[in-house]
């Protein structure tokens, strides 16, 4: 599954109310260290069916970013039965985010 785009729209209805876990970024298009950990999330989204990973562009959508206090990118949350269940911020590497699941 590649990695999805998350807005504000459909937020609610591919995080929240997600059956599965979702690896969720913020991220901006001119961020360094979120262009390095894209193709991670490309190649976890390609090997893991059981789970979601998904993006939310942080200059689009300011206020996701806002409402869950993302300060600095890359920020990246876990999220399982529309609860955050992890966080880390900064570059992280492919086996790092698979053990936030």
């Amino acid at each position: 599954m590649p990695v999805m785009h998350i807005t504000k729209e459909h937020f609610r209805e591919e995080v929240l109310d997600s059956t599965k876990p979702v690896l969720l970024e913020f991220w901006a298009p001119w961020c360094g260290h979120c262009r390095m950990v894209e193709p991670i999330l490309e190649e976890i989204a390609g090997e893991r069916p059981d789970i979601r990973v998904a993006k939310v562009n942080v200059d689009e959508e300011e206020g996701l970013a806002s409402q869950f206090r993302v300060m600095s990118i890359p920020t990246i949350l876990v999220w399982k039965d529309g609860e955050i269940r992890d966080r880390a911020v900064g570059a992280r590497s492919k086996q790092e985010l698979l053990s936030m699941l």
